[in-house]
Parts: C-alpha cells; structure tokens; sequence
C-alpha cells in the first residue's frame, strides 16, 4: 500500500557544501556579465546554471510538491553537482558557452580533475579545499523557498537588476522563440487547453490576447512583484543573505559590490579578477558598453549609439510604445519610475 505524503516525510540532514553564491536576475539584466568575475574569486567554481534547482522552486510555488520533498530535494541536488564538479564531472568544455571551462579564470583546475582520484577522496578534498559552488538562474528569487530553507546563511543570493527598458527587448524575443516551442525546456501550465509558461499564473487570459511586447512588460511587472515580496521577507530574516546589485551601479563603479561579495562568500578577489573583469568589459563608461558576443546579439543586444544614456532610455522608450498598448506602456512607465526611485537615486 501507498504511504500517505503526511506519513513519509523526505529528509537529508548531512550536506557535503559549505558555501553557495547564486547570481539570479530576469533576462537581460547581465547576470551572465557578473556571474564570470564571481568565479575569478579565490575558491569560486565555475559558473554553473542549475536548472534542476528552478524546477524544483517553481514546482513548489505551484503547490505540485511538497516542502519537505522540494528541501530535500534541493539539498541533495546541489550535493550532487558539487560532487560531480569536485570529480571533474558534467562539467562544459563546449568552447564558445558562457559557462564554458574555457571561459574560466582558472580552466586548468578541471582538466586536472579529470586526472585526479576521485569518489572516496571528494569528500575529504571538499573539506579542504572548501570551494564555493557558483549557480547563475533565471528569475528564482521570487520561488526560492525550498533553496532558502534548504541552506539559509550557506547561500549568497545576489540579485542583479537592471532598468526595464534594457531588459523588455530580450524579453520580447523570448515571447516570440522560446514559448510554445519544445526546445524551451520549462515548467509550463494547463489554461483552457493552453500550454502557458509557469509565470502566467494568474493571469493567463491577459497573457493570451497580449502582443509579444505586452507579454513581456507584464512579465517583468508579475516577476519584479514577487521578486519584491520574496526579498522583502528574506531581507527581514537574520538567517539569510541577499545583496542586490543594479546593473548601472555596478558596471560604472564595481568596488563597492566587489567588498560586499568578497565579505558575503568570506574570501578575496584573485590575481586573475581584474584580468575577467576587464574582458566584461567593467568598469566601463557607457552602461551598453558590453563584449559583442553572439549570444548576446540573439538576445536583442546592440552596441551603444553614442548618444547619452537619457536619450538611450528614450530611444528604447519610443522602440517599446510602437508595439504597445496604453495600458502597458502605463505599466512600464510605472516601472521605470519605481526602478529608479529605488535602485538608482
């Protein structure tokens, strides 16, 4: 006979990671610019993205499982790739990805962990070595109760923003290639014979009789709410750790957050950080001012105008209004003047 869920409860106790930093943010926001300095930090792994570990969070938001499985879980998850990584294991070596050994600071250290000993001995060179597992995800601070509970002050959560004018183009292309499409590997939903993506809950009709732009001012208005509440709770918990780092801020004058990251992960920058952040192209002077890599390129990037960024915000002001309603461009206007209010004055 079937165990009911209120009888079995899903544990694991003993954890073999001591210390975690994960890089989130919404499309566009340049995790992926922030998340290869963090690497270069004495003891930071690879970027790594963690999949896996969204599933889970957003399964959970869904009420579809339960908590004591989702923490579980989410332990024994991270476990695993920090496992396998120490065991030179499911690691990239695909040349041109983002979280390619190859783009690493320190590429070396995986080749010779393929070499190495390994399976009884990872346990103890964890201890050791002490190395710090470094995940990049997509939109997770708003479902990351199960990672949060699982491993509360273990976890560096830095949430990187951004303006919502930089972030609406890659959004809207994301509306128009990704949704509906099997090579877009996510946690979708039933609504009226629909398949919508997890993040329409609640307001599905809205999200169907919306154009591709309008689809994606209201996702990055659903995403920036919940991300609100969640870092709001999390923020007023001594248990847990948070920074948050606009785009803007960051990439004209790092310093600041680079102490801050230094003190949350409890080490220090490497010879070979200045050298990453030099190829990131930080500090910079224009904030579009980006590597013109061609996955950015897919993504909406284009390199600056030249022009100041007031009229860079309204250019891309005017490329929004073409293809929205009143309604959205209230929305976005909205939260433009709250991203900044916030982040920014």
């Amino acid at each position: 006979m079937k165990k009911q869920n209120n009888i079995t409860k899903v544990v694991r106790k003993k954890q073999l990671v001591e210390k975690i930093v994960i890089i989130d943010g919404q499309p566009g926001c340049g995790k992926t610019m922030l998340s290869p300095i963090v690497s270069s930090f004495n003891r930071v792994e690879l970027l790594s993205y963690a999949f896996e570990i969204e599933f889970i969070c957003r399964l959970f938001q869904l009420n579809k499982i339960d908590s004591d499985a989702a923490v579980a879980m989410t332990r024994m998850l991270i476990d695993h790739k920090l496992y396998q990584t120490m065991m030179g294991r499911d690691t990239n070596f695909r040349y041109s990805d983002l979280s390619s050994v190859f783009q690493d600071s320190n590429p070396w250290r995986y080749f010779k962990r393929i070499f190495q000993k390994g399976d009884l001995e990872i346990p103890d060179r964890i201890r050791k070595q002490r190395p710090i597992l470094n995940l990049t995800t997509h939109d997770l601070l708003g479902y990351s109760d199960p990672i949060m509970n699982a491993f509360e002050n273990s976890v560096l959560f830095i949430e990187v923003v951004r303006h919502p004018l930089y972030l609406v183009k890659q959004q809207q292309l994301n509306m128009k290639n990704l949704i509906d499409n099997p090579r877009d590997i996510q946690i979708n939903i039933e609504f009226n014979g629909h398949q919508l993506p997890y993040f329409c809950e609640g307001w599905e009709e809205k999200f169907l009789i919306s154009n591709s732009m309008e689809k994606a001012i209201y996702t990055i208005e659903k995403t920036t709410k919940l991300t609100n509440l969640k870092r709001k709770i999390w923020m007023n918990s001594k248990n847990h750790s948070i920074l948050t780092v606009p785009f803007e801020k960051f990439v004209i004058d790092p310093s600041t957050y680079i102490r801050k990251i230094e003190d949350g992960l409890k080490t220090k920058i490497s010879l070979k950080t200045r050298q990453i952040m030099k190829k990131q192209k930080v500090p910079r002077k224009i904030l579009t001012d980006g590597p013109a890599l061609e996955i950015y390129k897919r993504c909406g990037w284009e390199p600056s105008s030249g022009n100041s960024e007031e009229d860079e915000v309204i250019k891309r002001r005017e490329m929004v209004a073409k293809s929205s309603s009143k309604e959205a461009m209230k929305v976005m206007d909205q939260l433009s003047h709250n991203y900044i209010t916030e982040h920014l004055s």
